[in-house]
């Protein structure tokens, strides 16, 4: 359920397998802490309390594994004790980052925090063997922290799962949103500005894990339940895919993955030029950077009224996603990585 797993180590698993290695995952947070999390309810403190104690006992008997992979920290708001320890007495760990994680302590609202771990994260980074970043802004930290090495692995996907669809002849085109619950704030903010577009050029507006309650359009709506199976079919229903986001340090530490799907499937895309969306999105060849309403509403209504271009910008798009973001080109660094 949580994309960061899914993705930076799930996913892999099967190559690891069929390489011969053998690969134990252990995570911290289990479904129940999830599915509160995602329905904006307050986790059972008793379940987080298990959570803690299952990851200090998995802890005691990690000697027993050649290489320690951590995704983020060992334990989530409490000093980088752990962490030192596995480094001073053991053959030490790597790290992953696939987001701006050093914020949750050196901007939190809690001043105890700030004061107490506002450098965790660095010194996790500073004592791993090797620090595995998503993005530049992540790898910037990590430079800062003292990382002895970093390699930069950017978020992709599997394109034995993604490809471009032979599309139907829709009413009205489609422009569509896909992502989890938390970052659903990212598509409200900007609906003003997609009736403002709907106004003078209808379109069906698609959202892949929303509610009615939560998306407040008038035009056409259609709502869709998340899930693995599901979601590649889901965007390949889509005409535009976008990424609208907020002009702040956690998004910065974003890895753009929403982009690198919908142009898997071969779909141009309208974007905040935030963080590593810049590095997706080349302007004007393969989808279009919006910062003002003005530009999103220019940017979506000629995508709109253009198939041609809608064709084109997703044929360039798809193109970038096999060169540059396969989970195939990942895995072999990651290969390397372990070998040296």
């Amino acid at each position: 359920m949580g994309a960061s797993s899914r993705l930076r180590t799930f996913q892999y698993l099967p190559l690891w397998e069929a390489e011969g290695h053998h690969v134990t995952v252990h995570p911290f947070f289990n479904d129940a802490y999830l599915k509160a999390l995602y329905s904006k309810t307050t986790p059972n403190p008793f379940n987080v309390l298990f959570c803690y104690l299952k990851r200090l006992w998995i802890l005691l008997t990690a000697w027993k594994f050649e290489h320690i992979i951590i995704e983020k920290e060992l334990f989530p708001f409490l000093p980088a004790y752990a962490e030192l320890l596995r480094s001073k007495f053991t053959n030490g760990y790597l790290v992953d980052y696939d987001d701006a994680v050093f914020h949750n302590y050196d901007q939190s609202p809690n001043a105890w925090v700030r004061k107490t771990m506002g450098n965790k994260i660095d010194l996790v980074i500073k004592h791993a063997k090797l620090v595995l970043v998503g993005n530049i802004y992540l790898q910037d930290r990590a430079d800062r922290a003292g990382a002895r090495q970093i390699i930069h692995l950017p978020t992709v996907i599997d394109p034995n799962r993604y490809h471009i669809a032979t599309k139907k002849e829709n009413k009205l085109p489609v422009i569509g949103w896909i992502g989890s619950p938390t970052t659903l704030k990212y598509l409200k903010e900007i609906l003003p500005t997609l009736e403002e577009v709907n106004n003078e050029t209808p379109f069906t507006l698609l959202v892949v894990n929303g509610t009615k309650a939560e998306i407040a359009f008038t035009g056409q709506l259609e709502l869709r339940t998340w899930s693995e199976e599901t979601e590649v079919s889901d965007i390949q229903q889509m005409d535009i895919g976008i990424m609208p986001l907020e002009d702040s340090p956690w998004e910065r530490g974003k890895c753009a993955y929403k982009l690198i799907q919908y142009m898997a499937c071969g779909l141009p895309v309208v974007a905040s030029p935030i963080g590593m969306n810049t590095e997706v999105v080349k302007h004007g060849e393969n989808g279009f950077l919006a910062q003002s309403e003005q530009e999103w509403v220019t940017a979506l209504s000629t995508l709109l009224t253009n198939p041609s271009l809608r064709q084109s910008f997703g044929k360039a798009g798809h193109q970038l996603v096999q060169e540059k973001y396969t989970l195939e080109k990942n895995f072999e660094i990651l290969k390397k990585v372990l070998a040296s």
